[in-house]
């Protein structure tokens, strides 16, 4: 026997809550923002303001033709939930270093780089993996394409090409010594004179 909020759920989602109300609010909400911070489109009066109007305008527009397009609808609902497992599988591998570590905040940007780019990377390709998921072409999705293409032409100058380019920008890194490397000898320089 379904619950009541069960049922309260499938009134929402046959009310149209998950495939127009909310990717609708959540494209507005984020495009807004976005809009307010750059100020793409003018300021006004002398404190430089953002024009909010302008701005609720598009972001508005633009909502509406993104919720008029099943596929983008469909990919947004199948990327969010994803992301935030992600997010989670994060959260729950920070708290397991933070056992072993000392009490206080746990900051691997400053304390232990090596491990924050590779935890950026690795975060970075599940968010293109997800992605590339969330994105269909026919029946098969882009992430199956990809993998198709590279398994069937793992040999062809595109593939090695990429293989190479992959391998000489992290040679790079590691001989530059790492992202970071000329800003420490900026602060360096700051620090002598």
């Amino acid at each position: 026997m379904a619950s009541a909020l069960a049922g309260a759920v499938e009134f929402l989602k046959d009310f149209g809550l998950f495939d127009i109300i909310l990717p609708f609010l959540f494209v507005f909400a984020i495009l807004f923002a976005v809009l307010e911070k750059t100020r793409v489109l003018g300021t006004e009066g002398e404190d430089k303001l953002p024009k909010k109007n302008l701005n609720a305008m598009v972001s508005f527009v633009i909502a509406f033709f993104v919720i008029s397009t099943n596929s983008v609808v469909n990919a947004i609902s199948s990327i969010l939930p994803n992301v935030v497992l992600l997010l989670v599988l994060s959260l729950s591998f920070l708290i397991l270093i933070g056992i072993f570590m000392t009490t206080g905040e746990l900051d691997l940007h400053k304390k232990h780089k090596p491990i924050y780019w590779i935890f950026v990377i690795i975060m970075l390709i599940g968010v293109a993996i997800i992605f590339l998921n969330a994105l269909k072409s026919g029946d098969e999705t882009w992430l199956e394409i990809s993998w198709d293409y590279i398994i069937n032409n793992s040999t062809s100058p595109v593939v090695t090409t990429i293989v190479l380019l992959v391998v000489v920008v992290l040679a790079m890194v590691f001989i530059t010594g790492g992202f970071g490397g000329k800003k420490k000898d900026d602060d360096k320089k700051g620090d002598d004179g």
